[in-house]
């Protein structure tokens, strides 16, 4: 059996269950998980928040990444093996981490970093793959290149605070006083306590904003900007640029160019692009950051491990705002 956290529409707990263990495909492999970590985009298909980008049947099994051991290969799988210690991203349609074991498409994972444990390359593949799709697909981050990271204490700051300056970018971030010896550690040139101090009246001639609050953080990011910048927010709302290349369906590229037409107005207004980023899965990314992991050029940030039955309070901690780094589900 299979041991699972399962999410009914319109409920905020989550419920422990048993389930038969996945079936796989010839280009799955199945993986028995030892950590998943929770990540926003995990309370956000809890409230239906992306139903517009995902639709999921419920009950659904939630979590979207993770690191394990294979236990079976599919037929037409030669890249690994069973033993194989792996970490990986699920692709949206087969999200389902917070679980004893996954089914998952052969390309959604790779081997681990050898120096961490289960725990620490759980807290990896999210991030990992959305920070470096922010900064080396959209932005092309080049040396010298000015970066406002927002929230930098949290799990993405965290790690992107550390891929920036190993890019060479000159990185400002905001934080609490609480945690402004750890963003400095991790490498942070400029940091701005957002309890008493306004990043927008602070900074100026920025070319990148890295999002992950939305609302009016993401609106007075413009500001800081200079023309040609560009904004990547994980937290705003998708515009139609997203929709299109997304591959949405016309009303609902038209709506989405309706409610972000506030954001559009200040891209003309800056002369800056305004970019939504839902990342996608990739095997060879994960392969590369592996590598800066070994390296030990990026390190894990973990604020507390707990175990599968405590799940429901390391939600309500997490979603708080509170962690340091990432909060990480102990299931083997």
């Amino acid at each position: 059996m299979n041991a699972a956290v399962i999410h009914h529409y319109g409920q905020k707990n989550l419920e422990l269950i048993k389930i038969e263990i996945p079936k796989i495909s010839s280009e799955d492999v199945l993986v028995e998980i030892h950590a998943a970590s929770i990540n926003p985009i995990d309370y956000k298909v809890r409230d239906g928040k992306v139903k517009m980008l995902l639709s999921y049947k419920m009950p659904l099994i939630l979590g979207n990444d993770f690191s394990g051991v294979i236990v079976k290969v599919g037929e037409n799988v030669t890249e690994f093996q069973v033993g194989d210690e792996v970490y990986g991203r699920p692709r949206k349609s087969r999200i389902g981490t917070f679980a004893e074991y996954i089914a998952i498409h052969k390309d959604d994972i790779a081997i681990k970093p050898k120096n961490l444990s289960f725990e620490e390359a759980a807290a990896i593949p999210l991030v990992g793959l959305t920070t470096y799709q922010a900064f080396y697909d959209i932005m092309q981050l080049k040396p010298n290149d000015k970066v406002l990271i927002q929230a930098g204490s949290g799990g993405v700051g965290t790690f992107a605070i550390q891929l920036a300056k190993l890019m060479g970018a000159y990185v400002a971030t905001t934080t609490s006083s609480k945690n402004e010896a750890l963003v400095k550690r991790l490498g942070a040139d400029k940091v701005i306590n957002y309890k008493n101090e306004k990043f927008e009246d602070i900074l100026s001639d920025y070319d990148y904003v890295y999002d992950t609050l939305g609302g009016e953080a993401l609106q007075n990011s413009f500001k800081i900007l200079k023309p040609g910048g560009k904004i990547v927010s994980l937290s705003g709302t998708p515009n139609y640029r997203f929709a299109k290349a997304y591959g949405l369906n016309l009303w609902k590229s038209l709506l989405l160019k309706f409610a972000t037409r506030k954001l559009t107005d200040l891209e003309k207004q800056y002369e800056v692009e305004y970019h939504f980023l839902f990342m996608k899965p990739s095997r060879i990314q994960l392969e590369i950051i592996r590598e800066f992991i070994e390296a030990k050029k990026i390190a894990p940030i973990i604020d507390r491990i707990v175990l599968l039955n405590d799940i429901q309070k390391a939600f309500e901690y997490s979603e708080s705002g509170r962690a340091k780094g990432k909060v990480i589900i102990k299931i083997k």
